[in-house]
């Protein structure tokens, strides 16, 4: 349920990269609901299951009218054609490939999706005089800081895996269009999203899926570590926020970042014992060695966007789960995940 109006956005064109993804879905559905005319872009790949992403678009076009192009952000070609016809008024870039441990099997994929599709947008947006780029950043950016909770203005930047710094090298194409062209730039650094469609091999899934069929836990670590959690309905609200913040004409170069996070780091081993409470069963624990490029911490300073987006997270971190377990447990058998 959307917190307020966002009247800005009735009737603008909206261009959704990742739109068939666990963020992007949500964020669809809000936008359909809203009154934008809204396209999605999204390649479908194969990073998990397209049945599952095809399953979301279902849910999204329940909601109302949406084009869709099954289109690769790093196809130059296709995508332009996409931008031309469609002629959005805002861009919010949230296809990408994800997951930190991925991305040190094979960077250069990383490289090429993450810096250079989005490279293409940004060039599209300049070609076609796109007012609003809203991007889909991440906490891994922080990486290996000694300040918590993360703020914007942290300058010591030291990304600890290929995925953070493609993240961070996206902000910063950002900032530059921005720069030189005049492109009103809203970067977002969201804080561990969890909620129904998460993907399946984010923790809170995949930590469900093993307590259901009574498989034991993988722990890395001693299970001290942080994880600032964020239900997708607060994340939601932050995006659309960013997609109709108001710039002060004055402002010279409109770009900005902004923490979208809980601001509430929960211990991993609570985790598990929260999801013990939810699922109402025991887990199995096994301690492993820390996986490299994995932080210790996120932990998100959230007053930067209070101020300037009215964003306040509002789901308490047991209700998500409960959330999160009811959807899992309605979820069709062939779209959980399998252990045999």
């Amino acid at each position: 349920m959307l917190k307020r109006p966002f009247e800005k956005l009735v009737n603008k064109a909206v261009l959704l990269t990742g739109g068939a993804g666990f963020i992007g879905s949500h964020l669809a559905e809000a936008l359909v609901t809203i009154g934008t005319r809204l396209a999605i872009v999204d390649s479908l790949d194969d990073f998990y299951s397209p049945s599952l992403k095809r399953s979301n678009l279902r849910s999204i076009q329940q909601r109302g009218p949406v084009e869709f192009y099954e289109t690769d952000i790093c196809d130059w070609t296709t995508l332009r054609s996409v931008v031309s016809k469609f002629r959005p008024e805002i861009v919010i870039h949230l296809a990408a490939r994800a997951g930190v441990r991925p991305s040190m099997q094979d960077p250069r994929l990383y490289e090429r999706v993450n810096i250079g599709g989005t490279f293409n947008l940004l060039e599209l947006c300049r070609e076609f005089h796109v007012t609003r780029f809203v991007f889909g950043s991440s906490s891994s950016v922080y990486g290996a800081t000694n300040r918590a909770p993360f703020v914007e203005d942290e300058v010591e930047m030291r990304p600890i895996s290929p995925y953070a710094a493609t993240k961070l090298a996206g902000e910063m194409v950002a900032y530059t269009y921005a720069n030189l062209f005049g492109l009103e730039v809203v970067c977002l650094r969201f804080f561990t999203v969890y909620g129904p469609r998460q993907r399946p091999d984010l923790a809170i899934h995949k930590f469900t899926a093993l307590i259901e069929a009574g498989r034991p836990i993988p722990i890395f670590g001693d299970g001290s570590s942080g994880r600032d959690y964020t239900y997708i309905d607060d994340i939601v609200s932050g995006i659309l926020a960013a997609a109709e913040y108001g710039y002060d004409e004055h402002s010279g170069i409109r770009f900005d970042v902004f923490n979208l996070g809980n601001s509430n780091p929960i211990k991993l081993l609570e985790l598990i014992e929260s999801l013990e409470a939810a699922t109402g069963q025991r887990a199995l624990r096994d301690y492993k060695p820390v996986q490299p490029g994995d932080m210790l911490l996120t932990w998100a300073d959230v007053s930067k966007a209070a101020r300037s987006l009215s964003y306040r997270p509002s789901i308490p971190f047991t209700e998500g789960l409960k959330r999160f377990v009811t959807w899992y447990r309605a979820t069709d058998a062939s779209h959980k995940l399998s252990f045999t």
